[in-house]
């Protein structure tokens, strides 16, 4: 008795493809990469400087992009599939960039932004009573670290191998 084609029945062989799986492993590290940084932000109590908020930014871009381009991808349209993933790796790379800065302006190698603080008030009624309570974080110190590396480094790492992600995602056949 013959057997039926496998390839037909496997329901995860379009998930296989390189397109589609470097968009979907960019999309679920970024999610990832967010949901560690709110953990740290809301459960661990570290509030996070401007640097950190601004690292966040590619992240909030690349899950629901990396979840259209894997969806793109896997109907069969490479071009398009490409061209999105080349645009991730272009995020990633960009959030590269922004977290080497941050953890440079930790490890004092340069100078960083002059102020690492919030907005400014609503009023200028409570002026007064908003700086008393106003909590500066400051973008030089790292207020976490393991393995010697801050959340800054680390984000760096991140960024690093899912720029590679997207890269390997795009010359891949």
């Amino acid at each position: 008795m013959p057997n039926p084609d496998m390839s037909s029945l496997d329901a995860t062989a379009g998930f296989r493809r390189p397109l589609v799986l470097a968009a979907l492993i960019i999309a679920a590290g970024a999610a990832a990469t967010l949901a560690g940084a709110w953990f740290f932000q809301l459960v661990i109590g570290l509030a996070p400087c401007p640097l950190c908020l601004e690292q966040r930014l590619p992240y909030y871009a690349a899950v629901p992009l990396g979840l259209v381009v894997a969806m793109v991808a896997r109907q069969g349209h490479v071009g398009m599939a490409r061209a999105g993933l080349t645009l991730l790796g272009l995020l990633m790379l960009i959030g590269f960039g922004l977290a080497l800065y941050h953890a440079g302006v930790e490890w004092h190698w340069w100078q960083g932004p002059t102020a690492c603080s919030g907005g400014a008030p609503a009023t200028s009624a409570n002026l007064l009573q908003d700086l008393q309570q106003a909590r500066v974080v400051r973008c030089d110190e790292a207020p976490w670290r393991w393995l010697g590396l801050s959340l800054a480094g680390w984000n760096v790492l991140i960024a690093a191998t899912l720029t590679l992600a997207a890269a390997w995602g795009v010359r891949r056949r």
